[in-house]
């Protein structure tokens, strides 16, 4: 599966734990499903059914990986893979919507057809909607069996970041910049928002989760962000360099939308090196506090040298 790209040469054990954490994911996900949408079987079966397909699709489960070795490293104990599926959730309906023909209009995700083309565009974004609640409850009702999590705002948290201050805000800057010549910063401000504010509320989760102290929870977020940004870079120059099947998503889509991206900014070697410089001030913020463990480094190093 062309989501499920490797980690690279990094020592084993950060691999296994990686590994098993996205299984993991996995297997909360089925559960979830399994579980919350009976009522949905009964009175809207096609929604109940684009939701397993995009929940249940595959994917790295990067954002939820990485509140899990976030919460680790700030000392969690407890199993906290629920709320680490409650921000896959998230991330998915993000993507269903992303993908619909009033936004990206895309034909494929994961390497399978979207959502909308499988279900219809109406019930894709139904499905979509319907998605944010189910990962706000599953969020407070992971959060309440973790000592030392407060509840209340691992939910304003998650849901901040999926709002008009962040995801949303930052997709509808998106829409408006297609077709116009952006500046660097007016680039940043939108990618921060769209992809970084996911990326940096999970890692802000690991702390909050874990009771962690507000000088830790604000390093792993300014980690987190930094992470967001070097991850859209990333996938700014995948989207030049790579292929459909070897991304599971339709390489070229920034050309044929008229997009600004960091590449035709600022070129290739240098959009590179603008993510390695942001993955090494993000781990600086980390090591400052004591918080930079070899799977949060791993993580990091991802981000800029995946090939999907």
């Amino acid at each position: 599966m062309a989501e499920r790209a490797t980690i690279g040469t990094y020592d084993a054990t950060v691999v296994a734990e990686i590994d098993t954490n996205r299984r993991r994911i996995d297997d909360a996900l089925a559960s979830l499903c399994h579980r919350d949408l009976s009522s949905l079987d009964n009175c809207a079966p096609d929604v109940a059914a684009a939701i397993r397909y995009s929940l249940l699709g595959g994917g790295k489960r990067f954002r939820g990986i990485l509140f899990l070795a976030a919460y680790r490293a700030a000392g969690g104990i407890a199993d906290a893979t629920d709320l680490a599926a409650a921000i896959e959730i998230v991330h998915a309906y993000s993507l269903v919507h992303d993908d619909l023909p009033c936004m990206d209009n895309d034909d494929l995700r994961r390497g399978r057809p979207t959502a909308h083309r499988v279900f219809g565009a109406r019930t894709a974004t139904v499905a979509g909607v319907t998605m944010v609640p189910l990962a706000a409850r599953t969020a407070a009702r992971a959060a309440a069996t973790l000592p030392g999590a407060n509840a209340t705002r691992v939910v304003q948290e998650l849901m901040s970041a999926a709002g008009a201050g962040g995801m949303i805000g930052g997709q509808m800057l998106d829409l408006e910049g297609e077709a116009k010549p952006l500046a660097l910063a007016e680039l940043e401000l939108i990618h921060r928002g769209k992809t970084g504010a996911l990326v940096s509320v999970a890692a802000l989760l690991g702390g909050v989760a874990a009771g962690a102290s507000e000088a830790a929870i604000g390093a792993l977020a300014k980690y987190g962000a930094d992470l967001g940004l070097a991850f859209q870079i990333a996938d700014d120059v995948l989207d030049v360099t790579g292929t459909s099947e070897a991304l599971g998503k339709t390489a070229g889509r920034d050309a044929a939308l008229r997009k600004s991206t960091y590449p035709s900014l600022l070129g290739l070697e240098a959009a590179q090196r603008r993510a390695e410089a942001l993955v090494a001030d993000g781990c600086a913020a980390l090591d400052r506090v004591g918080l930079l463990t070899p799977v949060l480094e791993s993580i990091a190093h991802f981000v800029v040298r995946r090939s999907s």
